[in-house]
């Protein structure tokens, strides 16, 4: 019997661990996490939900970067600084963006 109440525990735990995780649309619609022209993700409200978050996308998108700039024969800030103008244009009213002067705005 005290197997099944570990095992329900565990169940718990783990669903209330995935349940807090934050994902991109709604750490950016809470106003916790910005684009940046650089191309990469940045933290507007610190909490260590959004600064794993922004780490973790940061990573992705600079392999991303990487891969796009070998592949084209340009560089990595001509493909993230792109990138990034892309992503501020595409940036709903509401969310935050950085400006080119490194203030944090809402668009």
């Amino acid at each position: 019997m005290t197997l099944i109440r570990y095992l329900v525990l565990a169940v718990a735990l783990l669903l209330s661990v995935a349940a807090a995780a934050l994902d991109l649309d709604q750490a950016k619609a809470e106003g916790l996490v910005g684009e940046q022209p650089n191309g990469y993700l940045g933290v507007v409200k610190a909490t260590s939900g959004a600064v794993e978050l922004v780490s973790d996308i940061n990573e992705k998108r600079r392999a991303a970067y990487e891969r796009i700039a070998k592949q084209n024969g340009i560089t990595l800030d001509q493909v993230s600084n792109l990138a990034g103008q892309k992503a501020i244009e595409k940036t709903p009213a509401g969310q935050y963006i950085k400006t080119p002067t490194g203030q944090w705005v809402e668009k």
